[in-house]
């Protein structure tokens, strides 16, 4: 099983797993959060980053999600990468995280693929028949 670590401004993170445990009805062991608060230090932040990534890597890699590309929580997550063992996706939005917690079975780059592919097929706007196809219960698949 893949980890997961959410990268994210204040308390962004938690209130998304949060969401997870609604959804769901828990939060898997392999989710972890790296919160970034304004006045933290980015290294002592990246050194506890490596520490979560170390936690969560049983040897399937870790992905790495961050809110907002070009910030301070997606910088440290680029820093954390290692060839092989992680890949990143900024812009993280609850039907990604959802996603990658119900298929973090699979391979890394397929998790990572059908988070993307997901995060940008449920932007949509709420008055059109649009619907997005978000798992809604990891037990489904």
């Amino acid at each position: 099983m893949i980890g997961i670590l959410l990268i994210t401004h204040n308390g962004l993170g938690d209130s998304m797993v949060d969401c997870v445990r609604h959804v769901i009805g828990d939060a898997p062991p392999n989710l972890k959060v790296l919160s970034i608060l304004a006045d933290d230090d980015p290294h002592r932040k990246e050194e506890e980053g490596r520490a979560l990534m170390a936690q969560l890597d049983t040897g399937k890699g870790v992905l790495v999600l961050s809110d907002l590309i070009g910030a301070t929580p997606s910088n440290i997550g680029r820093r954390l990468f290692q060839s092989g063992q992680a890949v990143g996706v900024a812009g993280v939005n609850l039907p990604m995280l959802l996603r990658a917690v119900c298929n973090s079975h699979k391979p890394l780059a397929e998790v990572a693929q059908k988070a993307l592919e997901v995060g940008r097929e449920c932007i949509v706007l709420m008055d059109t028949d649009e619907g997005c196809d978000v798992e809604s219960r990891c037990a489904n698949h």
